[in-house]
């Protein structure tokens, strides 16, 4: 956890996360959450939100206090700017992540299931989902999204549809 100033208390560098809670009025509750040996404690309650726009707000308010400190990569990349510009373009000194693979980390579990013999199946629908669920242990359905966050390519057929023969067969 990041160091204390001043007599407040209030945390500076805090490592954590956001959390945004429905609070009993409606509104939506900001906090900074940190979670340690599976226990998840309250940094600090941000405050609470009653339309989108305010909830924005204490969104920023903790992404600055999460990152405070923190210093920007000049990667020396041009930037789009002007009336021609696309709408998300990046701001100045601001990478835009445009997708995401775990190229390396698929390629070694599938290599570990041809040195096993698992590829004699001939089923690259069910090797995807076993290797997803030893990645992030989930249901059938969540499965998909497990693979999609992977970067792993979509088959032609959805997975889902035959784990109930897998399971059941």
């Amino acid at each position: 956890m990041g160091s204390f100033q001043g007599t407040n208390r209030q945390p500076v560098g805090v490592s954590g996360f956001i959390r945004k809670v429905k609070t009993a009025s409606g509104a939506t509750a900001v906090q900074i959450v940190e979670k340690r040996s599976g226990v998840r404690r309250i940094v600090e309650h941000v405050g609470s939100a009653h339309d989108e726009v305010e909830l924005a707000v204490l969104v920023q308010v903790v992404q600055a206090r999460l990152h405070a400190g923190q210093q920007v990569l000049d990667l020396g990349l041009e930037v789009a700017s002007g009336p021609g510009a696309p709408a998300d373009a990046a701001v100045a000194g601001q990478a835009v992540v445009t997708g995401t693979a775990s190229q390396v980390l698929w390629q070694v579990l599938t290599d570990a299931c041809v040195r096993l013999g698992f590829d004699v199946l001939g089923d690259e629908a069910f090797a995807a989902m076993v290797l997803a669920r030893c990645v992030e242990p989930a249901s059938k359905l969540a499965t998909i999204d497990i693979l999609r966050e992977l970067g792993v390519r979509e088959y032609d057929n959805p997975i889902w549809p035959h784990c109930d023969a897998w399971v059941l067969g």
